[in-house]
Parts: structure tokens; sequence; C-alpha cells
């Protein structure tokens, strides 16, 4: 690769401006993963305390886009079976659709605001999918659209990555 040294600050000069390529012709980053995500929707209703005033009850649409990834591919080349990821999501999105959100146990202590809808969604998908996926997959990110423009995401670092026993990201 050709330096443009004159073009460049002093302590710049030398440096690699491109990563190295690896096997595959990719480039090399500090951590490489696989991503898939399926998507889904459910109606319901919430009122949030806000600043100490309660909100109305009103509903939304709640979008919801789950996000499964892995380091490596299995054998078949696949990170998972998108239907299965499609067919937990949907049981856990059937729970929750068309009812009162602060009605429900996941929002008894816990007021059901988007992240926290997130938060418990991750939760339940992740509890579902972790034997099928055998420790090579997890669910990574959870976000939640409650309106055009606004969403929330809840998200777990790489298992096993970081310090042991501590959940800090892609290692």
């Amino acid at each position: 690769m050709r330096v443009l040294s004159r073009t460049l600050p002093h302590r710049l000069r030398g440096l690699r401006l491109l990563p190295k390529r690896n096997d595959l012709g990719a480039h090399r980053y500090a951590w490489v993963m696989y991503e898939l995500s399926v998507q889904g929707e459910f109606c319901a209703a919430h009122a949030l305390v806000i600043g100490g005033a309660r909100e109305p009850l009103h509903g939304h649409n709640f979008r919801v886009r789950a996000c499964v990834s892995a380091r490596e591919l299995d054998a078949d080349g696949f990170v998972c079976d998108f239907h299965t990821v499609s067919g937990a999501l949907g049981e856990i999105l059937d729970d929750l659709s068309n009812r009162n959100l602060q009605e429900h146990d996941a929002f008894r202590e816990r007021s059901p605001t988007a992240e926290n809808i997130a938060r418990h969604i991750h939760a339940e998908l992740a509890a579902r999918l972790d034997d099928s996926m055998r420790g090579a997959a997890w669910v990574s990110s959870v976000s939640v659209t409650e309106a055009p423009g606004c969403e929330a995401t809840f998200r777990v670092g790489c298992p096993g990555a970081g310090v042991k026993g501590k959940e800090t990201g892609p290692g």
C-alpha cells in the first residue's frame, strides 16, 4: 500500500490506512459476527408515569425487531433457523397483545416503557431459544418502536467475552 506521506501529519506517517484482509477477502476487525433479525408487531395499551404525572391510557401498534448473533455459522451455514426465532417471538407477542400492559405480570413492578418492553421480550426470547442455539448464537438485541422514529433497544454483548462471569461485548 502506498502512503502519501507529504499529505499526512508527521505523527500519522507510515501507518497503514486500510485494515489487512483475511482469507475471505473481508477486512479484519476487532470482532466479527453474523446477525439475523426477525420482526413482529402487537397492539397494547399503557399509561406511563413521567415526572410524577400519569399519562392517560393509550394504545400503540408496537413494532419489534429481535436480533440473534453468532461468531460463526453452524454446519448448515446459518446463525440459526429464522422460523424458530419467528415462532418464539410470535408466542411472546401474542402474550402481550390486546391488553393493558400495566396488568401484565412482567410490568407489575416495572413501568411498561418501550425500553422495559424490549428488555422483557429479550429475556423471554433468550429463555426460549437458548437450548436450540446450544451456545453458538445468542439473542443480541431487541428493539421496540411505539411510534415512527421512536425506537428503544435492549442489547447484550457476546456471552463469555471479556471478564469471566461478565458479559461485556464482542471480544
